[in-house]
């Protein structure tokens, strides 16, 4: 198990594997259609994770922020 304070970068590490992977695999499909489509979807992921990634780790803070001056806290008490 790792130290609750790596939770950040895991969080990040995986939401951006699964997301490049499935939105990849998504164009790669639209372009390629079947043929040597697992090839080309694994080049084409290979190259969005690094990117996904530092993205993720940049962007969530961010999106977090915003996310709580969009939605009305719990009243206390």
């Amino acid at each position: 198990m790792l130290p609750a304070r790596f939770a950040p970068i895991l969080f990040a590490l995986l939401l951006s594997g699964m997301m490049s992977c499935i939105v990849s695999g998504i164009a790669t499909l639209r372009v390629t259609g079947l043929d040597g489509f697992v090839t080309a979807w694994m080049a084409a992921w290979s190259f969005s994770w690094p990117v996904a990634f530092p993205t993720v780790l940049v962007v969530a803070p961010m999106v977090r922020r915003m996310v709580a001056r969009m939605v009305r806290q719990p009243s206390e008490g």
